[in-house]
C-alpha cells in the first residue's frame, strides 16, 4: 500500500495535467463561440453533448466510474457553455416586433445573453443581418395553428442568408391586466388578430369586446399605459413582467398544441458533418414547364434517401401563375449523396436553392 503523501503527490501531478488540459479546452471553447457568432448558432446543442458523452463513456474501462465520468463531462460542458455565454454577450440578434413578443421570447431562448435588437417587420430584421448590423436574425417560419409564414419563406427564396437552426416556441396566451384588476373588472381585450382568434372561445364565454393591435406585446404595453382595469391584453406571461402587468388568467388559448417554429438566419452556412445524425435540410426550387417535372423532382429526392417532412408551394411574386416549392427533408445536403441529389434535380428544375440545415 502506498503512503498518503506519495498518493497526494501523484494526485497533484494529475491535477497539473488537468489544469493544462482545462486551459486548452476553454481556449477551444472560445473558438467555438466565435464560430457560433458567425453562423448564428445557439450555445446549447443538447444532442451533440449527449452524443459526445455516450461515445466517451463506452470507452471507460472501469464500469464503476462511468456514472461519475458522466457527471464530470456534464460539468465540463456546463462550464464551457457559461464561458461561451460570456463571450457571446455582445452578439447582436435581430427579430421582428417588440420586447415581449413571441419572436423576442424565441431569441431569448436561443441566445439568452445576447443583445436583442427589435425591427418593425420581417424585411427590416432580415436586412439588418444582411448588412452586418446584426450577427443573426430570428424569424417565424410556421405556426401549428395558422400555417406557414409566407413572407419569411419568400425571403428565403429572394435573400442570401442561411438557416442554421430551428427552435419551437409554445404559444401560450394569458389575460394580462393592470395591478389589482380581476376577471370581473375586464370588459374588453386587446391583442394581435391571430391571438384574438386563438382565444375566441374564451373571449365569447366572458362577453369581452375586442380591439386589434399590431402585436401582442404592443397590446400589453398599451394596457399598461392606459391604466384602465376594464381593459386587458392577451399576450405572453413574459410581456406581463416587461410592462408591469398582472397575469389574471393563464392558458386561455383554445388549442393546447399551438407552437411556432422560428428559424435562425445568418450570413454564413454551418456545414454539418456528412455522417452527423438527425440533420434536416431546407430546399427551394422551381420546376421546368414540362409534363411530370414536379413528380420527377420529388422522385429524385426520394431516390437519394432524403425523407420529405414538409412540402409546400408558394406563388413567385414577379411571375404570374408560377410557383416555387419549399421542402424540408431528413438528410444532409452537404453529404456526397446530397450533392448528387442537387445535381440530379437540375435536370427538371429551373432553379434549385439550398437554404440551410438544422438538427432535429
Amino acid at each position: 500500500m502506498k503512503e498518503l503523501n506519495e498518493i497526494r503527490q501523484e494526485i497533484n501531478a494529475v491535477d497539473a495535467e488537468l489544469r493544462s488540459l482545462f486551459e486548452r479546452r476553454m481556449l477551444l471553447a472560445r473558438e467555438v463561440a466565435k464560430y457560433k457568432t458567425a453562423h448564428g448558432l445557439p450555445i446549447l446543442d443538447a444532442s451533440r453533448e449527449a452524443e459526445v458523452i455516450e461515445k466517451n463513456v463506452t470507452k471507460m474501462k472501469n464500469e464503476e466510474l462511468r456514472p461519475f465520468y458522466v457527471n464530470f463531462m456534464q460539468s465540463n460542458m456546463a462550464i464551457s457553455r457559461s464561458y461561451q455565454d460570456m463571450l457571446l454577450s455582445g452578439m447582436r440578434v435581430a427579430y421582428s416586433g417588440v420586447a415581449g413578443a413571441f419572436a423576442y421570447i424565441a431569441a431569448c431562448k436561443l441566445f439568452p445573453k445576447s443583445r436583442k435588437l427589435a425591427y418593425p417587420n420581417f424585411d427590416a430584421a432580415y436586412n439588418a443581418c444582411v448588412s452586418g448590423e446584426c450577427d443573426c436574425v430570428v424569424l417565424p417560419i410556421e405556426n401549428s395553428y395558422n400555417g406557414e409564414v409566407g413572407a419569411v419563406t419568400d425571403l428565403m427564396l429572394s435573400g442570401e442568408l442561411k438557416v442554421n437552426g430551428i427552435v419551437d416556441v409554445d404559444i401560450t396566451h394569458c389575460l394580462l391586466g393592470v395591478s389589482g384588476a380581476s376577471i370581473s373588472d375586464v370588459k374588453s381585450v386587446v391583442s394581435h388578430p391571430q391571438a384574438l382568434a386563438q382565444c375566441r372561445g374564451y373571449i365569447r364565454a366572458h362577453g369581452f369586446d375586442e380591439e386589434e393591435f399590431e402585436n401582442t406585446a404592443l397590446a400589453a404595453e398599451a394596457v399598461a399605459e392606459r391604466g384602465d382595469r376594464s381593459v386587458a391584453a392577451i399576450a405572453s406571461e413574459e410581456a406581463a413582467g416587461l410592462f408591469g402587468l398582472e397575469v389574471i388568467e393563464k392558458n386561455i388559448n383554445e388549442s393546447r398544441t399551438n407552437t411556432t417554429r422560428f428559424a435562425v438566419f445568418s450570413r454564413s452556412e454551418h456545414k454539418h458533418e456528412s455522417n452527423e445524425p438527425g440533420i434536416c435540410s431546407i430546399m427551394l426550387f422551381t420546376v421546368k414547364n414540362e409534363a411530370g417535372a414536379l413528380a420527377k423532382a420529388l422522385d429524385i429526392i426520394g431516390k437519394h434517401n432524403f425523407n420529405m417532412r414538409t412540402l409546400r408551394s408558394r406563388p413567385v411574386k414577379d411571375a404570374m401563375w408560377q410557383y416555387y416549392f419549399y421542402i424540408e427533408a431528413e438528410g444532409n445536403v452537404n453529404s456526397k449523396e446530397g450533392r448528387r441529389m442537387l445535381e440530379d434535380l437540375e435536370e427538371y428544375c429551373d432553379k434549385v436553392k439550398f437554404v440551410g440545415s438544422y438538427t432535429k
